[in-house]
């Protein structure tokens, strides 16, 4: 009976084991904790965003870290696939806005316990409290694994232990390490999908409020990085929500290639003009003309903004709403169009919802997920040198490369070695 290792047991492993029990082997999931899939358990702050409704060409579109790699494992496996196999597995979904899919009992629990029963019976190995330390390689040929100090015979071998995200999941590198050891190429990882930390610090002043319906534009210099409409928090720190972990990505990135200074330009009332802008903000005053303009403002702006834009707006905060002069109303629907921060930092991997970066794409093969380096080694999930945005996107992608890679590995015999 031919065995297949697979080397970690969250969303890309478990699925792993499915693939490679339709090909009549048995998976051995190697976990280093004391459970499976404590990183599926918190995505989607707990609810599990499975995947997203899009059409896989719009889909691959969501993956700014090499989408295209991914269309053979998305059409093997794709969203309505998966859809389907959950329903199966008794975890009806729902879908909410934005396309995205939840388990309809919004407990992320529900799928991976599905998951783990349903491979459980069909035959999968689990051995938990397992670090993989290294491969078992001789004379260049794969033959297994070394784990808790033993060495373990196996046909084929399935990496699938994350990136460096939310490190106390168990997400540490481990499958760099064990990449690098088969002589593959680690592209330099780095948190996305993260919160940004600004230079200002009346965000403080305003953390835990969340602006809707806001368009936010990022900028290198005068060079455009990107724009994103949505939802966006402010934190003690800086700034987070969906909007601004979409942009992260290309921020933390120029950071780290170029340096600052990155600016972000809010636009607090994005379906406005600036005439039409002009104009509300002359019929606020005019209704209130005798109140002093810090009292004009709540029609406006959230109460906890309040005290910050009328700083930085430099207009006085006693001065009756009449006497606010053209330049000044000026002044202050151009903040309101372009409310300022400075970039000068992200948060760790312990806030990183996705790790850019890891095992270099152009050294697998995507249309089964075995390396191009050394024959019967397979890669899944984020430990390969893929991420996409928010939205179900990087977990349909464990999930579909998980099963990928499990088919490919279960059918792997050994025998027809061949040269790259």
């Amino acid at each position: 009976m031919k065995k297949v290792a697979i080397v970690g047991g969250g969303a890309a492993g478990l699925m792993a084991a499915v693939g490679v029990l339709e090909k009549e082997a048995v998976p051995v999931i190697f976990e280093k904790n004391r459970r499976l899939g404590l990183k599926l358990l918190i995505t989607g702050k707990g609810r599990c965003n499975l995947t997203n409704d899009l059409e896989i060409p719009e889909f691959v579109e969501n993956f700014p870290g090499n989408g295209t790699f991914l269309y053979s494992s998305l059409y093997n496996f794709s969203n309505h696939q998966l859809l389907d196999f959950f329903a199966e597995l008794n975890v009806p979904t729902k879908m909410e806005r934005g396309g995205r899919f939840f388990p309809e009992s919004d407990k992320a629990g529900d799928v991976v316990g599905a998951l783990t029963d349903y491979i459980v019976k069909k035959g999968a190995q689990i051995k938990y409290n397992t670090r993989v330390e290294q491969l078992w390689l001789e004379k260049g040929k794969l033959q297994g694994i070394k784990a808790g100090g033993n060495f373990y015979r196996f046909t084929s071998v399935i990496i699938a232990a994350g990136g460096l995200s939310y490190p106390k999941t168990g997400s540490t590198g481990d499958g760099y390490k064990l990449a690098r050891e088969a002589g593959h190429t680690i592209v330099d990882p780095f948190p996305s999908l993260v919160p940004l930390k600004t230079k200002e610090k009346w965000v403080a002043q305003v953390q835990g409020l969340t602006l809707k319906n806001v368009q936010v534009t990022a900028f290198w210099h005068d060079k455009e990085l990107g724009s994103e409409f949505g939802e966006m928090l402010f934190t003690h720190f800086g700034v987070s929500g969906p909007i601004i972990l979409s942009l992260s990505r290309t921020i933390v990135q120029t950071l780290k290639t170029k340096g600052g200074p990155i600016k972000i330009r809010i636009n607090l009332k994005p379906a406005l003009d600036f005439a039409q802008l002009d104009a509300r903000l002359q019929r606020v005053f005019s209704e209130f003309s005798k109140k002093q303009y810090k009292n004009t403002l709540d029609s406006l702006f959230p109460k906890s903004l309040i005290e910050p834009i009328i700083l930085l707006s430099g207009i006085d905060p006693h001065k009756p709403a009449h006497q606010i002069s053209k330049e000044e109303r000026s002044r202050l629907a151009n903040l309101i169009q372009s409310l300022e921060l400075t970039i000068i930092g992200f948060s760790s991997y312990d806030e990183a919802i996705v790790t850019a970066g890891g095992v270099s794409v152009k050294e697998v093969d995507p249309s089964t997920m075995e390396s191009k380096i050394l024959k019967g080694l397979f890669f899944a999930g984020e430990t390969l040198d893929i991420d996409g945005y928010t939205g179900g996107y990087n977990l349909q992608a464990a999930f579909s490369t998980g099963y990928l890679a499990g088919q490919s590995a279960g059918e792997y015999t050994g025998a027809h070695m061949h040269n790259i």
